[in-house]
């Protein structure tokens, strides 16, 4: 082949052969020093990062935030000032699963949300539903643990995740949702996303906000019951994935409406649940939805590895305007995914495409796996200096947010409200908020549940649990298993 299409090593130098190794003659051995060939072996050996722990089959795409309404009263953040549009991506997966696992398991999915800013990336990580299982950081490992493969078998273990939720009744909320419809999406494009956590917004006066995000779609809502789910794993288990892909490819570009609940500083030091809890939910007759604006999706990704698999999604990127809250499952995070990333991707995942920042980095970091920007040599690498190296300026940051706190070092559980028991929220999910056909369809998962344990106390703990979050479910599972 003439010309410039020709193959190269990775360091650019022209390659004689894509279909012959070098030999000592046509019948002899291969030579070490083929450098092309060992560039091949050894690149391909590395092909793959290691698979994220929690979320790691998914899939996503890029697209664009427009804030249609005015909350500037809440936040000064500039990605939700009146008429802003911001570049994302998302990505939707599922949590339990390995890489090669059905989209159609049963399962909570995730919603994560990048923003690329005009001050600096702001990342959302939630899932499909308002609450999850913990509300504290150090039972992280342990949840997923659970959700895993037993070490002996290698095959998941109904009685593993029964026995952790029953012993651990914070995740009554989650169970509730994940055993009911919403434990199977249709499609990603047709279930909605939540950021989950308690976040903190602080406007341009300094004045500070609890918030929580809600992203609800408008291709409505559409869920599979465990017959359709089934079916579909037999024949597709990239059922999710190839949906969104296809939908975005014939023009049919998915959104979701953006939309806040918001809660007056003052208001979470005696509001009746713990606004902090990741377990509860804010009730809408006392916060009411307040619209942001929307996103859609149009864009697919042009390599799944580049720009899906490498996208790291972080809630410490966060931009003046949003701050964390006192949520313990929220401050463990903000440690635990970036230094997930480091490991998984590179000390220098941030400077990956599908990562890197929109606006100007100016920082002190040095070195490391995968460094590619780098500013000129005598640009100092330190901080103070005098040689006019970027400078830390607390107005740009806004660093105005926070909450006060005092009191003894303790391992306590969250100090209780008058509304703050685990099983209450889940009990008006399944009564107040599930009709019939789907407590029918609830009852027929439970029973499927139950009969994959095997270990009686779990079974006993499996009915108290539900007994506790719905007498008349708990009821109507004992008769259908013949239980006592």
């Amino acid at each position: 082949m003439t010309g410039k299409n020709f193959t190269t090593t990775t360091a650019g130098a022209a390659v004689a052969s894509d279909e012959y190794s070098r030999t000592v003659g046509p019948n002899g051995p291969v030579v070490l020093h083929d450098v092309y060939l060992v560039e091949k072996l050894a690149q391909f050996n590395r092909e793959r990062v290691p698979e994220r722990v929690v979320h790691a089959k998914g899939g996503g795409a890029f697209g664009m935030l427009t804030v249609t309404e005015d909350v500037s009263a809440y936040t000064r953040a500039a990605l939700f000032q009146p008429g802003a549009k911001t570049e994302m991506l998302a990505r939707f997966s599922t949590v339990a699963g390995e890489i090669g696992s059905p989209d159609t398991w049963r399962d909570l999915r995730g919603f994560a949300l990048k923003f690329y800013t005009s001050e600096g990336n702001y990342d959302i990580v939630g899932n499909d539903t308002p609450v999850f299982f913990i509300r504290d950081g150090i039972k992280f490992p342990d949840f997923i643990r659970s959700q895993k493969r037993l070490p002996d078998r290698n095959l998941r273990d109904a009685e593993m995740q029964w026995d952790f939720w029953t012993l651990s009744p914070e995740s009554a909320h989650q169970v509730a949702y994940l055993m009911g419809d919403r434990g199977l999406p249709e499609s990603w494009r047709k279930m909605n996303g939540y950021g989950s956590h308690t976040y903190q917004w602080i406007n341009a006066a300094g004045e500070r906000f609890w918030i929580k995000y809600h992203f609800h779609s408008q291709q409505g809502l559409q869920n599979l019951t465990n017959d359709e789910a089934a079916a579909i794993t037999a024949r597709d288990t990239d059922y999710h994935t190839r949906d969104l892909f296809e939908a975005i490819e014939r023009g049919e570009f998915p959104k979701w409406t953006v939309s806040v609940q918001v809660m007056p500083y003052e208001e979470a030091k005696t509001y009746r649940i713990n606004p902090f809890d990741l377990t509860k939910t804010w009730p809408h007759s006392d916060y009411p939805l307040i619209r942001v604006g929307e996103f859609v999706l149009d864009s697919n990704p042009e390599n799944y590895f580049a720009e899906i698999e490498q996208a790291a999604f972080e809630p410490s990127n966060l931009v003046p305007g949003v701050d964390v809250s006192p949520d313990r499952m929220l401050l463990a995070r903000v440690f635990a995914y970036a230094d997930a990333h480091r490991y998984r991707i590179g000390s220098n995942y941030n400077e990956l495409p599908v990562n890197r920042p929109h606006n100007d980095v100016h920082c002190y970091t040095k070195d490391g796996h995968l460094r590619h920007y780098f500013k000129p040599g005598k640009v100092p690498v330190y901080a103070p200096n005098s040689f006019g190296g970027p400078k830390a300026d607390p107005m740009q940051a806004g660093e105005t947010g926070g909450w006060s706190a005092d009191g003894d070092l303790v391992r306590s559980a969250y100090t209780k409200r008058a509304d703050d028991d685990d099983f209450s929220q889940a009990g008006v999910l399944v009564r107040d908020v599930y009709n019939d056909a789907q407590r029918a369809r609830l009852v027929q998962t439970l029973v499927g549940q139950y009969r994959q344990l095997r270990v009686e106390e779990i079974r006993e703990r499996f009915l108290w649990y539900w007994n506790n979050i719905d007498p008349d479910t708990a009821a109507k599972v004992k008769q259908a298993v013949g239980a006592a």
